[in-house]
């Protein structure tokens, strides 16, 4: 157990990454530890029990380095694996220990950037079977129409790199019309996976103008900042020597060259295996 307390983020692979940036940026006192479960991402395309599966134990690891908090920065993890976690293992297992997903806070704010009271949510396979977003924007937008597009293509474009390619056009202009054909009314879509910032350069050029593109990393990030103010058990445990720790299950060198495509600051990674 590492006496330094850190937040602990955690992600499928890179897109978790854009999020940590805004987090940092915005509490940048504190220590964090990243892990990219890149061994075994993407996580969209399976199913249920082995995301959750996957999740837990890399959960687990995170508060084994001394997390006592740990953001799921992953949309995915967050629909499928983030309540059963809070209601079913953290009581019994890791009381006073905290997991926090992505898609509440995104949720508590979306209603905010449409005029029209109709938003397009695209994410993966797995978020958006979920419904996870249709839930929680209903809850609390409840006059809010919410439609969805899994964009399946768009996670292994960018993990691979092509997504600033010409390539990458065909699989973004298809998933933003059959988004559209769905509704004349979105004027806000949001991006319900890390990964897709990237993708805002080729997503804005096949918009129609006036709809806006709304990424998570600093809503989540403000939402973190209002937490810590309302949760002093927490805050006190936490160091703050701005330290930034990064690990990841697949190849750390792999790992350290496509991180600079997700991260401004140099990356050095160390590879664990769960």
């Amino acid at each position: 157990m590492i006496n330094k307390k850190s937040i602990g983020v955690f992600d499928s692979g890179y897109g978790g990454l854009t999020v940590f940036e805004s987090i940092a940026k915005q509490l940048p006192d504190y220590n964090y530890i990243y892990f990219g479960d890149n061994a075994r991402a993407p996580y969209g395309d399976h199913s249920f029990e082995t995301i959750y599966k996957y999740t837990l134990e890399c959960v687990e690891w995170l508060f084994a380095q001394g997390c006592p908090l740990v953001i799921l920065a992953c949309n995915t993890a967050s629909a499928k694996a983030l309540r059963t976690i809070q209601q079913k293992v953290l009581p019994v297992k890791y009381p006073g220990y905290k997991v926090l997903g992505v898609i509440r806070p995104t949720a508590e704010v979306i209603g905010g950037y449409t005029e029209s009271k109709t938003i397009g949510v695209m994410g993966t396979r797995g978020t958006i079977n979920s419904e996870s977003y249709l839930i929680e924007i209903n809850h609390q937008f409840p006059e809010v129409n919410v439609v969805q597009q899994s964009c399946p293509m768009w996670v292994p474009l960018i993990e691979n790199n092509e997504h600033v390619n010409e390539g990458a056009d065909y699989f973004v202009k298809k998933y933003i019309d059959q988004l559209l054909a769905q509704s004349g009314d979105i004027d806000a879509i949001l991006l319900a996976c890390t990964h897709y910032p990237l993708l805002v350069p080729k997503i804005k050029g096949y918009l129609p103008e006036g709809i806006a593109l709304v990424a998570q990393g600093d809503i989540v990030a403000r939402s973190l900042v209002d937490y810590m103010k309302r949760h002093s058990e927490i805050e006190s445990l936490l160091a703050k020597d701005g330290e930034m720790r990064f690990y990841t299950s697949g190849d750390h060198e792999v790992f350290d060259a496509h991180a600079s495509i997700f991260f401004s600051k140099k990356v050095v990674s160390e590879q664990v295996r769960l």
